[in-house]
């Protein structure tokens, strides 16, 4: 069936199918206002939904961020949904992976994200240790803090990422 998913930037008519997405994935945390928040800002984000057969089965969110004292292209991936019924079967990675070859082709040096080191780490995320989250992390979730170099970068960079308003919520870097 994954050869039959379109991955693709979403469109405004998707809103409430991406927002129905992430109610459906997430039941236990309320990620519908910071993805309304980022959908709405269109110059600082990438949104890519993975359709198959006309139904949005997945979705997730590129913004473009910084690392303070440096000038490379930062994006932070996330949030990642997929539909409960299409898990597992290589949908987010895919839509990962699609979103990775578009933020290298648009020149962006490091993809961040915080997330589960198993998943990411099989789509060629480390545990990041130079550049800070934006807030503290909880002890326990240190190796979810990742990153990806992408394309020529060779250099490391060093500092604390700052992220635009919506990921400002201390909440969301929390368990």
């Amino acid at each position: 069936m994954l050869e039959k998913l379109e991955v693709y930037e979403s469109a405004q008519i998707d809103s409430a199918a991406i927002e129905a997405l992430y109610l459906e994935a997430f039941p236990d945390e309320n990620l519908v206002p910071l993805v309304q928040a980022l959908l709405q800002n269109p110059v600082i984000t990438v949104s890519l939904v993975g359709k198959i057969s006309a139904q949005i089965v997945g979705h997730t969110i590129f913004t473009q961020c910084c690392v303070v004292g440096s000038s490379i292209k930062v994006v932070l991936l996330g949030p990642l949904a997929v539909a409960p019924d299409w898990k597992k079967q290589g949908i987010g990675s895919a839509i990962v992976r699609t979103g990775l070859r578009r933020m290298e082709v648009a020149d962006v040096s490091l993809v961040c994200v915080l997330g589960d080191p198993a998943y990411y780490m099989r789509l060629g995320f480390i545990r990041e240790s130079l550049v800070e989250p934006p807030f503290s992390l909880p002890t326990e979730w240190h190796d979810a803090w990742q990153s990806q170099y992408l394309g020529d970068t060779v250099t490391p960079c060093a500092g604390k990422l700052s992220v635009p308003p919506p990921w400002h919520k201390p909440a969301l870097w929390l368990p």
